[in-house]
């Protein structure tokens, strides 16, 4: 059986990411528990309907993205979640981060899910915020070293998450 590695930068991306999202649930709930909304059903049952909408155009989107990585972004042997290629087409031709797109909309998808109107309210757009940071701050960084000239030029020329109608389409159906 073949050893799946990972560089450590994304390892602390994802490991991040669970902490945020479980420890926000878990503040949240506890938080919550007294709330009036928290105890409503028709708040709850509302807010898991719309909560597994988003998380599927969350799920669509990052699907998308990473279909496109694993046909066009990787060449040889390299760790699971790595690239060497920079993929410019299909998806990537109209957002820079449509995988990091949809893991953006996942915590709002629990919050509605949970019910949780802190989480909602709150913590969730907080996550999102610092989602989109690391994406600014980390992804960016790791493009730019990777794919130099390559990839300040693409990065001109596309947003860095979706912006029309017609990249919305892309990513979600």
């Amino acid at each position: 059986m073949k050893k799946i590695s990972t560089t450590p930068s994304v390892v602390i991306r994802i490991v991040l990411w669970l902490i945020l999202i479980f420890g926000g649930a878990i503040y949240s709930i506890n938080k919550d528990i007294d709330n009036i909304y928290f105890n409503s059903l028709w708040f709850h049952f509302i807010s898991f309907i719309l909560g597994v909408i988003l998380m599927r155009f969350a799920f669509k989107a990052a699907s998308a993205g990473g279909k496109e990585l694993s046909k066009k972004g990787r060449e040889g042997d390299l760790p699971r979640l790595e690239t060497n290629k920079l993929v410019t087409t299909g998806v990537y031709s109209c957002t820079r981060h449509p995988m990091l797109f949809g893991l953006t909309l996942i915590p709002i998808s629990i919050a509605l899910i949970l019910g949780s109107p802190t989480f909602i309210t709150i913590i969730a757009p907080l996550e999102m915020f610092f989602i989109i940071f690391m994406v600014l701050t980390m992804e960016e960084k790791e493009c730019k070293i990777k794919y130099k000239d390559e990839y300040i030029q693409y990065s001109k020329r596309v947003p860095l998450f979706p912006k029309t109608k017609e990249c919305f389409k892309k990513l979600f159906f």
